[in-house]
């Protein structure tokens, strides 16, 4: 079993799958409406020039999130 880890970890090019959410309130809400749901396969594409945010593939689009709201999802690598 891999180990669990953050969103936020994921290194471009590699992916994971959604554990469970550590968010709680509007937060939380909108990361379940960008589809990020435990058993989501996430990939995470690039970062920009300044290491904040990263774009992830989430249910066939392309989303960017803060490195605050990725250390709010757990994933397991695949």
């Amino acid at each position: 079993m891999s180990a669990v880890t953050s969103l936020s970890n994921l290194r471009p090019g590699s992916a994971g799958e959604v554990v469970s959410l550590q968010a709680r309130g509007l937060t939380r809400r909108r990361l379940m409406d960008l589809g990020l749901v435990p058993g989501t396969r996430v990939v995470a594409l690039r970062r920009s020039p300044s290491g904040d945010p990263t774009a992830f593939f989430i249910r066939g689009a392309t989303i960017a999130l803060r490195r605050e709201e990725g250390q709010q999802v757990l994933v397991r690598p695949v």
